[in-house]
């Protein structure tokens, strides 16, 4: 019965199942007041789209959030990135997976220089990701101006629109079609959820990552590289800031500057709302799409009962800083508390030296 009870305890404390239970409320909720939410079609469909986007921008914050640093560039990354794609597509018409590649390259590249900088130069992550993205701000409409009159690529690639806006309704086995309302974009970010998911959990270079972000000065005198790792994780979060980007050109059917705007405020409510620790040492892929997913939902909703983008941004912004808050208390309580027991251990150890003396 304890062993019972305590495993209890500590499912409904994970802030997972908190997160969970609190999605499904919203959507009972919602769905209650405004039947039109269960819209395969007009709701649940851009629904599903929004959130596949979203999670991968997610994850490239929480990629950089494991080290303890960030990426306020992650909305110029996911641009030049989808830029690097569309440019690649129009001028050599390539096949779409070689575009795809390109545009995570250029994000690579560019996350990787940050990434150097960082860790050789020894300048603090929000200086230069915070210059990076005025440098991206100004760089890719300057590139589109040169590359396309109308400030816009349109692509034709075979398999792009598939990809970006067909759903799984539109794949039949004989007479059978998939459910209407599922995009077949959910599932690429479901792929770079098991691909984030499996580096963290199963490889070498995921714990040494997590180690770097729970103490750096324990890591390097575990014989981690850290400032490889550092290049690694901003490398890692330019490419998925990229596979974003791509996604968002994929679902509209045009690539523009505009890409990655909006990316900012979702990268970090995600991983934090998710359970990642912003001192860096844990991170949650799992939390990550739960924290995307309930915001989502509550954009959705808000919408659905005339709330303008106003009241919208209003109201994630207090979202994220309640986040910001409780991770901070949880920092803060924690420490207390290891505190606390190696100050109980300090009177017993010194019972123990007298005893033996």
């Amino acid at each position: 019965m304890t062993s019972r009870s305590n495993r209890l305890t500590s499912v409904l404390s994970d802030n997972r199942v908190g997160l969970l239970l609190l999605i499904i409320v919203l959507v009972v909720l919602i769905g209650s007041l405004k039947p039109m939410f269960f819209s395969p079609a007009f709701v649940i469909g851009p629904m599903l789209t929004s959130i596949a986007i979203f999670t991968v921008v997610g994850l490239a914050q929480m990629v950089v959030l494991s080290v303890g640093q960030m990426n306020l560039a992650v909305g110029g990354m996911a641009a030049i990135g989808a830029m690097g794609s569309a440019i690649v597509f129009q001028a050599f018409d390539v096949p779409l997976i070689v575009g795809i590649a390109v545009g995570l390259v250029v994000g690579g590249a560019v996350g990787a220089l940050c990434g150097v900088l960082i860790a050789y130069a020894g300048v603090n992550s929000f200086v230069v990701t915070l210059a990076m993205s005025f440098a991206l701000l100004g760089l890719v409409p300057a590139v589109y101006s040169w590359v396309s009159t109308g400030n816009a690529i349109t692509v034709q690639t075979p398999g792009l629109a598939e990809l970006g806006r067909s759903k799984l309704s539109d794949l039949c086995i004989g007479d059978t079609c998939g459910p209407d309302g599922v995009p077949l974009i959910l599932f690429v970010a479901v792929a770079a959820m098991i691909v984030i998911g499996l580096l963290f959990s199963k490889a070498r270079i995921g714990r040494e990552i997590l180690l770097t972000g729970s103490s750096d000065r324990a890591a390097l005198l575990s014989a981690i590289p850290v400032p490889r790792r550092i290049i690694t994780v901003h490398t890692l979060s330019g490419m998925l800031a990229a596979l974003a980007g791509f996604m968002l050109g994929a679902s509209t059917g045009s690539f523009t500057p505009g890409i990655g705007q909006e990316f900012m405020l979702q990268s970090f409510l995600g991983p934090i709302l998710g359970g990642t620790l912003l001192a860096g040492g844990y991170v949650s892929v799992i939390g990550t799409f739960l924290g995307i997913t309930i915001t989502v939902v509550i954009r959705q909703g808000l919408l659905l009962f005339g709330v303008g983008i106003e009241g919208l941004n209003i109201l994630l912004g207090t979202i994220l800083l309640i986040a910001l808050s409780a991770d901070r208390i949880r920092s803060v309580a924690g420490a207390r508390s290891r505190l606390r027991a190696s100050r109980q251990q300090s009177p017993a150890k010194s019972k123990e030296e007298a005893v033996v003396s």
